[in-house]
Parts: structure tokens; sequence; C-alpha cells
């Protein structure tokens, strides 16, 4: 079963999910093995070996998580750059095409703003739910460049305008495909594997212990768990750079439609 739905839930449940499910694990096997742990070794000369193994562990897995927590937000921001600078494509290809005489001018402004309408209100609600948006937006730019293409310039000066706004349209063209590769995008799962095995080893030294005051034994271990929680959620929330709540929105492409494409 998919654990995706959980991008669905706002962040403060989401991380309230993540964490809690840590502690449970931490303090249910703490419980666990509390009752058997003194049969396994005799008691608190063994903690001290413990808590060095504890420390040296805790320093490379943190290492680890700190690592792939600049890695993903890394690709958080090249995904938002790349957003951000196929909204700037769109609004250069529209202010060139602006310039041409009409029909053309209107024909290709019109096709240009109603993909932009388009890709703010369809296909970012579609990448929102992990889905790669559909060959409706492939269809609307195929008949901006076919139009485009077959203009018939009037002067030289129009060719030159012509030439100019057939590069800008192929930029924007591999920034949409950029963007829609960017949709799926995800840390492999040998990268979940080892987030998720290398908390449980942690957590799991901390069952070791032998102490009396038990109270204070499981506050700690909640700390812990608490604190793996949460570097293991801001993980995940930029694992999906268009999913869930903190995600990259059509922002870029609201502002060009409002202020490059407003008549």
């Amino acid at each position: 079963m998919s654990l995706l739905w959980i991008y669905d839930c706002p962040n403060w449940l989401f991380g309230v999910i993540v964490v809690s499910a840590f502690m449970a694990f931490a303090l249910g096997g703490q419980i666990a093995v509390r009752r058997v742990l003194p049969r396994w070794y005799g008691g608190k000369d063994y903690n001290d070996l413990v808590g060095q193994f504890l420390s040296a562990s805790g320093v490379f897995f943190g290492i680890t998580l700190g690592l792939l927590s600049v890695g993903a937000w890394e690709n958080f921001g090249a995904v938002d750059d790349g957003v951000t600078q196929e909204a700037s494509d769109i609004g250069v290809f529209y202010r060139t095409v602006d310039n041409f005489t009409e029909p053309h001018r209107t024909v290709l402004t019109d096709g240009v703003r109603a993909y932009t309408r388009r890709e703010i209100d369809v296909a970012w609600p579609e990448q929102r739910k992990g889905i790669v948006p559909g060959p409706v937006g492939n269809a609307m730019l195929g008949q901006i460049q076919h139009y485009l293409a077959h203009v018939e310039p009037g002067s030289e000066a129009q060719k030159l305008l012509q030439a100019e706004a057939l590069r800008e349209f192929s930029q924007m063209v591999e920034a949409r495909h950029k963007r829609l590769v960017s949709v799926t995008t995800q840390l492999p799962a040998i990268v979940w594997i080892l987030v998720f095995g290398g908390s449980v080893l942690n957590l799991s030294l901390m069952w070791l212990f032998v102490v009396e005051n038990r109270l204070l034994h499981d506050v700690l271990t909640a700390i812990l768990a608490c604190m793996l929680g949460l570097l293991v959620f801001l993980l995940a929330v930029m694992d999906f750079p268009f999913r869930g709540e903190f995600s990259v929105g059509p922002d870029s492409f609201e502002l060009v439609y409002s202020q490059v494409m407003s008549k």
C-alpha cells in the first residue's frame, strides 16, 4: 500500500504522524526489551560501552541525514528555479510575439495566454497529486509552434522577429520538459532504506541501557525519536518538489500572467 496519501495532509499533521510513529516504535521496543534485558548481560557496567557506541553511531548517521537533507533542499531549489525560468521564458516569448503584425499577434498572444492559464488552473493541481500533466498542454504548444512556423514575414525585421520567437519558443518547451520530469522526481528507494534502517539501529541502541530511573530513560528515548522523526519529516516533505503543502507553486506563472499578459 502506497504511503503517498500522507502528502495530502497539512504539514502539521504530516509531521505529527511521522514523529508519533518514531516515538511509538522507540518506546514500544524499549518497554518490550526492558523485560528481558537483564538476562542478556550483567547491568550497569555495560552502559558506558553502549553510550560510546551510540555516540559514534549517532554522529555518522547524523552526518548522513544532514547530507541527504542538503541534497534534497538543493534539488527542491533547482526545481523552483527551473519553474521561475520557465515562467520567465513564457513572458519573454509573449512580449516577442506581441510585436507581430495582425492577425498573427492576436492569434499567438491568445494562444500563449490560454496555455499559461491552463498550466496554472489544471496542470498544477495534477502535479500536486503526483500526476504528470496530460497531452493537452503539449497540443496547445504544438498549435502555437505550427502557426508560428507558417507565418509569412512581410519584411526583414519581421523575419528576424520570427527567428527570435522560434528560439524563445524552443527554450520555453525545454523548460516545460524539465518541469514535467521533475513531477515524479524523488529519492531512490535505497536511500529511504538507509534512512529508516539507520533510524531503527540508533533507536535500538537506546534499548540496551540498563537504568534504575525508567522514566528518565523513556524521556531520553522519546527525545531522540522525536529528533530523528523531525529530520525524516524534513527529508520527506522535500522529496517530491510538487507534492504536499510545502511544494513548488505556480506563483511565477501567476505573476507573468497578471503583469505581462494583462490586457
